[in-house]
């Protein structure tokens, strides 16, 4: 089978850092969910402009990748993938308009609605089967995230427990057909039994889609967050640990994990169940909060950037996402840009 590498990766921030005060200070709805583990809230996080669209951000967050390769290079990919959380528009993805921006003539062009706060994961395995199976030689990979700025700062939804962890942001890999950092293995799991335990909804009762004045939301309970924290602490050891079992490798043998990262909770269960140091397991949750999709691309951009990333080391993505209804682990030897 070819072998694929993950070249290199960037990631992007919105504006300024947005502090902890802009949630705590507000004298908006009461939230009986305020101590719940999953709602602790990170010092500071950051927001998309009102003008600011997903594609803006792709645009912004590939900007190093080009002037480390070449914009030749970048223009040249054969494939293309997105995903975007929030949706700008309804009907039309974000992939074409990325293309469009970025000056791209993709063969393959697919947006991605699926594996949320996995999707980095999901369109790493989905990038190399296609480079491996055919002509392609080049894939750009990106996750935007623009929801915190978006649904979380309304006036309804700000002062609930939900509203100060997420954060906005963008990350973006690039991989080609070659054994400079190769792309060693993909594991996924899809636990339909779980979709649709993750909920959007309205105190009115309305569909997202019909007009009025109360603001969209998670529909969580204590009882709902109860199993997404069980499920989530198992899910990702899991998938984690069978993805090292098919490489022949301990999970003690991980030199670099970085996962999606919703709360303190989940990554200290996960590196804990894992056997791993907290200085294996960097996170830029204190600095961006929960990125959703973006986590893993940003933070491993920073920990690259950073020195934490040696040359030579294992390099192992993992998370799940939505209420659990998928997981992914995705193992790099790092040899890519430093």
């Amino acid at each position: 089978m070819t072998t694929v590498s993950l070249i290199d990766v960037a990631g992007y921030l919105p504006g300024e850092p947005v502090p902890a005060e802009f949630y705590t200070g507000y004298q908006g709805a009461q939230d009986t969910l305020r101590d719940n583990p999953m709602f602790r809230i990170p010092p500071l996080r950051h927001h998309v402009a009102a003008d600011e669209t997903n594609v803006d951000m792709v645009e912004r967050a590939v900007l190093p990748l080009i002037e480390r390769h070449g914009r030749d290079e970048i223009r040249s990919v054969d494939v293309l993938l997105v995903h975007s959380q929030l949706p700008d528009m309804p009907f039309v993805g974000a992939g074409t308009e990325v293309a469009r921006r970025l000056g791209l003539h993709p063969e393959w062009l697919i947006d991605v609605a699926n594996a949320g706060c996995a999707s980095f994961v999901f369109m790493l395995g989905l990038a190399r089967q296609i480079l491996a199976t055919t002509d392609a030689r080049s894939a750009l990979v990106c996750n935007a995230q623009s929801a915190a700025g978006r649904l979380f700062t309304r006036s309804e939804v700000r002062g609930l427990a939900q509203a100060a962890v997420p954060g906005d942001g963008c990350g973006v890999g690039y991989l080609t057909t070659s054994h400079a950092a190769p792309l060693l293995g993909v594991e996924t799991l899809h636990a339909g039994e779980y979709a649709g335990d993750m909920t959007m909804v309205r105190d009115d009762g309305r569909r997202y889609w019909e007009p009025g004045p109360s603001a969209l939301r998670i529909g969580f309970t204590e009882a709902g967050l109860s199993q997404v924290l069980a499920r989530g602490n198992r899910l990702v050891p899991q998938v984690v640990t069978t993805l090292c079992g098919r490489l022949g490798k301990a999970t003690t043998e991980i030199d670099v994990l970085v996962t999606n990262q919703p709360n303190r909770t989940f990554l200290r269960n996960w590196r804990d169940a894992l056997e791993l140091a907290p200085d294996r397991h960097p996170d830029t949750f204190d600095r961006c909060g929960n990125l959703f999709g973006a986590a893993i691309p940003v933070t491993l951009d920073h920990a690259i950037r950073s020195g934490h990333v040696k040359d030579g080391s294992l390099v192992v993505l993992g998370g799940f996402a939505h209420a659990g209804d998928f997981a992914g682990a995705a193992a790099v030897r790092w040899h890519g840009q430093g």
